[in-house]
């Protein structure tokens, strides 16, 4: 990292130097906000000749999401995803059937956050309140190379900025309450701007208690929760600016219904530090770099559980992050752009779980506990840095070629393997070399029609918990899963086509938006736990499955889709719009579909949207789910209907109100991707229930 960081900071000084020699700094030119070149936090901005292809923003202000329990939740509306749920806080996003480090998820344009826990108690999307979140920007597959290692997407989620038309103090205050699990939301958002710098601070508190599903049952699923940020930006100039982020997150007593035990606590801390220079004429165009770190404290444990008269188990577990970026913008002619830089992404882990057995396999109490430490992550790494380069090509004013190519040199430790892991494998440091590339059309007809078509070929080196874990139960199913180290890299060989268009329908009141893709990846090396018969359970050997999980590369594996969209606009105010998701997997060595595979999923929106106030009614539709992953643990879905009502208005300029019943008739059901509560005294290992009627408000200030 120190020759990476090193080398960053070099390449940047140079550039620097070379920008002043072109571009002299002038004192009076910093006072002019309106000129000030932003950040690149973004990936789709809103111009063609540059946004990726297949891309999408989901611009879900607070006053349109009620009550999120963390940001996964953020992701319910936007067509395509899911949520793998473990609990309230346990909560992934998935989209397409890819979840987990298939997705490429990220804060402002590169900032990343691993777990620590390996059965993801703690995963990216709990360590940024969902408060922060202005936007969500989506990559439909691995269509562009500018942004790390892209599998099955990218997922960019950007937070807060400044207003800069606002000098001086501003915020706002907010609060919601929740009755279905009596839940309490506060958040607080200042920021001061002045003519050379801008301060952006947030705070929330988050307190929720168990829910109940709609046949009254109560979930153990309640957790405490504070974050806080703070964003201080400064211009150096007209065309420059640095600016550096700093936020923590608190979680207590979390119950995670569908993991075996349970979060005492989960502190993280994250900074950033981003720069960019941009100049107006000339081969460059611009230099944006991007320095970042995290750390990621876990405890958790077996305290309240009824495994705990048994045997007493408490982990304590870390992860560390850290990487950069730095990405020069050439203009080599008026029609070509060209993207290169380098980045870098390195994890660490490590940690160990103890374990205090108080009763014999005959279930007789032991007279003296015995004692055992395992080793979690066994003192991991797992280093990633890349090379890319991409141009965009105005062929005429109507087309737009991408191609672009990229680079990733992956290196791979474990420096404290349990010996039973180091028996399986003959260890030693691992470099992989994996190049992955796309090209892609993108096709303007007219202001109202785009038609795009890609391909692109994403590769993911194996994650950490897939190359060393040593039996311990990661997955939907009670299996131990062991890691291996000597794993290929999946491969997402994804092509696209895709259109969206707008037609204006009699009088400029009445407009209809749509828009629809097709995709069909076919995946090389896919990485998936398979039963090997020669090894045999460690811990708890007289509980089955006797026989635990390895993680392989399947050789045949495909996935193919749709999504669809319309919305129609009518009396300026008013609209309906329905939405449509279906992906289709399978496993073909196994004979059966991939696992977390989503079922279709359609949902109609009637709605009203005015100055002052607003409200939508939306109807969800989820089909039953029978094209199963048996040997992941998977079991048939039902399909379900529910009903959701949201409301707001502004009684005056500075307040804000939103109200919400979800799931109003009160509806028992349980989503695909839900796992199966574990370890619970009053569950079976059946799939955990979504909560049942909700009824929620909201209360906003702003000064």
């Amino acid at each position: 990292m120190k020759r990476f960081i090193s080398m960053l900071f070099g390449m940047l000084v140079i550039t620097i130097s070379y920008a002043q020699d072109l571009e002299p700094l002038q004192k009076d030119s910093i006072t002019n906000l309106t000129s000030i070149q932003h950040l690149d936090e973004v990936i789709v901005s809103g111009n063609l000749k540059t946004d990726p292809i297949h891309s999408v923003v989901s611009n879900n202000s607070s006053s349109r999401i009620v009550q999120p329990k963390n940001v996964a939740d953020l992701f319910n509306n936007i067509n395509g995803f899911s949520v793998v749920k473990r609990g309230n806080y346990a909560i992934d996003p998935s989209f397409r059937a890819a979840q987990y480090e298939q997705l490429n998820v990220q804060y402002d344009g590169g900032t990343k956050v691993m777990h620590a826990c390996p059965n993801r108690m703690d995963p990216i999307t709990t360590h940024v309140s969902p408060e922060e979140i202005t936007k969500i920007e989506i990559v439909k597959g691995p269509f562009t190379v500018r942004y790390g290692s892209t599998f099955g997407g990218i997922v960019n989620l950007i937070t807060g900025k400044p207003q800069f038309g606002e000098t001086g103090l501003h915020g706002e205050v907010s609060t919601s309450y929740e009755s279905n699990g009596d839940a309490l939301v506060s958040a607080l958002k200042l920021q001061q701007v002045d003519d050379r710098y801008d301060l952006v601070g947030n705070f929330g508190y988050r307190d929720f208690g168990n829910y109940e599903d709609g046949d009254g049952n109560s979930i153990p699923s309640s957790f405490r929760s504070i974050d806080y940020g703070l964003k201080v930006g400064y211009n150096l100039s007209d065309n420059q600016r640095i600016q550096g982020q700093f936020r923590q997150s608190f979680g207590r007593d979390v119950l995670h219904a569908g993991l075996p035990m349970d979060t005492e606590y989960d502190d993280s801390s994250i900074a950033s530090l981003d720069y960019k220079l941009e100049l107006e004429n000339g081969l460059m165009q611009y230099v944006n770099a991007k320095l970042y770190y995290s750390y990621v404290d876990h405890l958790m444990n077996n305290y309240r559980r009824p495994s705990f008269a048994i045997m007493e188990a408490s982990s304590s577990i870390d992860a560390t992050t850290m990487g950069g970026k730095l990405e020069v913008k050439l203009a080599p002619g008026p029609d070509l752009l060209f993207f290169t830089g380098l980045d870098a992404n390195l994890i660490g882990r490590d940690g160990s779980r103890t374990r205090i057995v108080k009763q014999n396999m005959q279930g007789e109490p032991l007279p003296t506990p015995l004692v055992f430490v395992d080793k979690v992550w066994q003192d991991s790494r797992v280093d990633d840095y890349g090379v890319f380069a991409e141009s965009k090509w105005s062929i005429n004013d109507s087309s737009i070629l991408t191609v672009g190519i990229r680079y990733d040199m992956v290196l791979s430790s474990i420096n404290d393997p349990e010996a039973d892991f180091a028996a399986l494998y003959n260890l030693s440091d691992r470099t992989e070399h994996n190049l992955s590339g796309t090209v892609s059309l993108r096709k303007i007809f007219s202001d109202s029609f785009i038609l795009e078509t890609a391909f692109g070929r994403g590769v993911r080196s194996a994650n950490m918990i897939e190359r060393f874990i040593n039996h311990f139960t990661v997955g939907q199913d009670p299996y131990e899963y062991i890691g291996n180290p000597n794993l290929d890299a999946e491969v997402n060989n994804q092509f696209e086509i895709g259109f969206k268009g707008k037609k204006v329908l009699g009088s400029n009141s009445s407009s209809l938006n749509y828009s629809a893709s097709v995709y069909y990846s076919l995946f090389e090396n896919y990485i998936m736990g398979v039963i090997d018969t020669t090894l045999t359970r460690k811990y708890n050997p007289m509980l089955e499955p006797v026989n635990p999980k390895v993680f392989r590369n399947l050789e045949d594996a495909y996935r193919y889709g749709f999504e669809a969209a319309l919305k129609y606009d009518f009396l300026e105010d008013y609209y309906l719009s329905s939405e449509m998701a279906y992906v289709q997997t399978k496993n073909k060595d196994l004979d059966e579909s991939l696992p977390l595979t989503p079922p279709l999923k359609t949902r109609f929106v009637a709605g009203i949207e005015k100055e002052k106030y607003w409200a939508n009614l939306q109807l969800n539709l989820v089909s039953e789910q029978t094209d199963i992953a048996r040997s992941f643990g998977e079991t048939a879905t039902d399909g379900y209907n529910t009903v959701d009502f949201r409301c707001g208005f502004v009684p005056i300029k500075s307040i804000r109100v939103g109200a919400a019943v979800i799931n109003i008739f009160d509806e028992t059901y349980h989503d695909h991707l839900n796992f199966s509560f574990v370890n619970q005294a009053d569950f079976g290992r059946v799939p955990i229930n979504d909560p049942g009627r909700n009824f929620s408000g909201y209360v906003q200030y702003s000064f």
